[in-house]
């Protein structure tokens, strides 16, 4: 890659990440101001390291090493800067499987969001939708059966990634309803928990929340170091934020419909670059601007003015 596209592609990653992620930012913010100051400390440093490390350097790298054994563990981290035909050949045959799949888990993430969550309606029609939200099971079942239908015209691990795609979404979605539960006995009980057991929770919420992030990644890159480099650089803009400024980026009321709408058209380019469509790499980032810039200028505009 030329040095020009890898700049936008870790921008595209590092602000994808930062967006995508406000949910987690928020619970993060909530449960730290329960914690001591010295508890805080060590989970905005060492829980900084594990999320870069752990999840979103090694998550992407197992995915890769996954859908490519033969390329082994060193391989599947530095495949694509490598000049061997033998290593293109092997990303090239299994990324429409690993397309396939992450782009069914976004596109079905936008529409659980789209008919069932609550939100601030930043477009027309998505009342409409909300109000519709027993639907939602109906048209990702549609939408399921007809990715796998067609994938199965060009190559059947096509379809079984779909179907992997769809099942990480209901099992991460799971965990994350799950997490909301958690936060409310945490935040509100009346039981007594020592820092160490928030900690842990945090963990396992930034881990079960940046799934959303490392698959949406594989929209600009199949790079691990990339994807390391650039979500790395949101995740610590974020703990940032979190430390900082939580509450004014809580203003933005549409950053969440920005975040959304973005997930939707990585879902769909990757969908379309598995099915063999040709996609520029400079799609993914430059639509994240886009979409994310356009509602947050209407976020800015809803703000009450101050005299």
């Amino acid at each position: 890659m030329d040095f020009l596209p890898i700049i936008l592609t870790i921008l595209g990653l590092s602000l994808f990440e930062i967006v995508s992620s406000i949910d987690n930012a928020v619970i993060n913010a909530e449960v730290l101001g329960t914690m001591s100051a010295r508890g805080r400390r060590w989970f905005l440093l060492w829980g900084f390291l594990f999320a870069v490390i752990c999840v979103r350097g090694l998550l992407p790298w197992l995915i890769i090493w996954a859908t490519n054994p033969a390329l082994g563990p060193i391989g599947a981290l530095t495949a694509t800067f490598s000049n061997d035909p033998r290593v293109t050949e092997a990303i090239a045959q299994s990324a429409p499987i690993l397309l396939a799949g992450g782009g069914t888990f976004l596109v079905f993430l936008f529409f659980h969001w789209l008919f069932l969550e609550t939100k601030n309606f930043g477009l027309h029609g998505e009342h409409f939708f909300y109000r519709n939200g027993i639907w939602f099971y109906a048209a990702v079942s549609f939408l399921l059966t007809g990715i796998v239908w067609f994938a199965l015209q060009e190559n059947p691990l096509m379809a079984f990634g779909a179907v992997v795609g769809s099942t990480a979404f209901f099992i991460t979605h799971g965990f994350k309803q799950n997490a909301e539960r958690a936060e409310e006995k945490l935040l509100h009980g009346n039981g007594a928990h020592s820092d160490l057991s928030k900690i842990l929770y945090l963990e396992v919420i930034d881990a079960t929340f940046s799934i959303d992030g490392v698959l949406g990644a594989f929209a600009f890159t199949l790079s691990v170091p990339l994807i390391l480099i650039g979500n790395g650089l949101g995740a610590f803009v974020l703990r940032e934020l979190t430390i900082k400024n939580i509450e004014s980026v809580k203003k933005y009321k549409f950053l969440k419909n920005g975040a959304m709408y973005a997930i939707l058209a990585l879902g769909v380019i990757m969908l379309a670059d598995a099915f063999g469509y040709h996609v520029p790499h400079w799609l993914s980032p430059v639509a994240t601007f886009f979409i994310i810039g356009y509602f947050f200028l209407k976020s800015a505009r809803a703000l009450p003015r101050t005299n």
